[in-house]
């Protein structure tokens, strides 16, 4: 049978073509389309109908995830022991950059749905190939706010393929994280099922010693720039020690990552940061990886030149620590035969980075004014601070040392002193004068003291 439209067409035109009238010839006409359009407007109610929204998920389905893993070292041991596992997407078979990824995946709310393949990938690409090092999975900051598919999908892969959880740890951009909430909960979680945790960009953003201590990750990776930073500039360098120092000492272990040159990884090394990362180290690649001795054996190579140049840096620092307690005991020894203070200490303010002597009677009250190997720098900024006769210093930390340790050359720890507003140790010694105990301090300016690369020791 024909159809409906065919039909109505061909009884229109046996219409037309039996009427003369010109009014009727019209009407007909406006039938015929008014007919076509119909029809038209069925075609395509017929086609909408069929029309089914696509599957937002689709595109994902496109995506291929290839994992490759980037070698983290631990110097001390001269041995890689964990992998960082970076993706290498490919859409419909080209090339795609992972942040434009995860943007995508983001835009669609796909975000958490992405990375339960990304470690899914990661976690069988890493299966068979390492059995004695770490592997490091990113985390994204949806996945902290709901952590249960995550967490439960990265179980069910450790578990099928025999891999234990606690050889897993999960990198989290701590400042990243808007639900901090969520964030403490997303690691208890995680911790709950076995897995390490890692905060990641540290020094950077928001970043901050409260929430480290309550989310006590394993390892702390310190953001590149801190790095940068130390390569340019001496005061950044004692900075990135000192948040190495303070990091370990809270309980966590230390990652410098992006380490490119021999001279930052000097810098990294110097700072006794547990684990180092970065291409001067080894660039990323697939497993098994084929250069893990070769790499193994330049960080030896590089360790042990480092000590070699440490070695002959140690022997030209023990020669001025040495030069610097002679000069410091003939001081108490010209001072014990009523020699002037400021003619005591003239051989002493020669040796380099020593900018001011002065001494305290044993209340910590000091006795008379500073002497200085540079008498113009009262005049060159003002300062109310300088004049410092009759002040107590009993509250400071080289006070202290010297009380309870007489007769031993003490060190503090670095200050900004306040004659000067500079980086600072002072040297002290407690000894008996005219039958009282004083107290001789010896202020030091650190980096004017081999470009500010002698460790003082905590005594002479």
């Amino acid at each position: 049978m024909a159809p409906l439209s065919i039909k109505c067409r061909q009884l229109i035109v046996r219409l037309a073509s039996s009427l003369h009238r010109s009014d009727a010839q019209t009407d007909l006409i406006f039938l015929w389309r008014l007919m076509n359009q119909l029809i038209e407007l069925k075609s395509r109610m017929s086609a909408m109908r069929s029309y089914r929204e696509p599957d937002p998920t689709s595109w994902l389905q496109r995506v291929t995830i290839n994992s490759v893993f980037q070698p983290i070292f631990s110097p001390a041991h001269n041995r890689l022991v964990g992998y960082e596992a970076l993706i290498r997407p490919l859409y419909q078979g080209q090339p795609l950059s992972p942040p434009e990824l995860f943007h995508k995946a983001d835009r669609q709310g796909l975000a958490e749905a992405l990375d339960v393949r990304v470690h899914d990938a990661h976690v069988r690409n890493f299966a068979g190939h390492s059995y004695s090092e770490w592997l490091f999975v990113n985390i994204t900051p949806a996945t902290c706010i709901h952590p249960d598919l995550s967490l439960d999908g990265m179980v069910a892969s450790c578990e099928a393929l025999h891999i234990p959880t606690s050889q897993i740890v999960l990198e989290i951009v701590e400042s990243s994280t808007p639900d901090k909430v969520a964030l403490l909960d997303f690691i208890r979680e995680a911790k709950a099922r076995g897995f390490q945790i890692a905060i990641d960009d540290f020094g950077v953003g928001d970043s901050n010693f409260e929430r480290i201590w309550q989310l006590e990750p394993l390892v702390l990776k310190v953001d590149r720039s801190l790095l940068l930073n130390a390569e340019q500039n001496r005061r950044a360098r004692h900075l990135l020690e000192s948040l190495v120092r303070v990091i370990r000492e809270s309980g966590s272990l230390v990652l410098i990552e992006g380490v490119e040159t021999d001279q930052q990884a000097s810098i990294a090394l110097s700072t006794e940061a547990d684990l180092v990362q970065g291409f001067r180290f080894g660039r990323p690649g697939t497993l098994p990886n084929p250069f893990k001795g070769q790499q193994e054996q330049a960080l030896t190579g590089l360790m042990a030149t480092l000590r070699a140049g440490n070695d002959e840096d140690m022997r030209q620092h023990l020669m001025f620590l040495k030069s610097l307690r002679f000069e410091l005991l003939q001081v108490t020894h010209q001072l014990a035969q009523q020699q002037p203070l400021d003619q005591a200490c003239e051989a002493l303010l020669e040796l380099d980075g020593v900018k001011r002597c002065f001494l305290l009677n044993g209340e910590g009250t000091q006795q008379s004014s500073l002497i200085s190997n540079q008498p113009q720098e009262r005049t060159t900024m003002f300062n109310p601070l300088y004049l410092s006769s009759g002040a107590c210093w009993n509250h400071r930390e080289y006070f202290r040392n010297a009380v309870d340790q007489p007769g031993r050359i003490t060190v503090s720890r670095p200050y900004v002193a306040l004659p000067d507003a500079k980086r600072t140790v002072t040297v002290s010694y407690c000894f008996t004068l005219a039958g009282k105990a004083v107290i001789f301090c010896v202020d030091i300016h650190p980096d004017e003291v081999f470009g500010g690369n002698l460790e003082f020791p905590r005594s002479l």
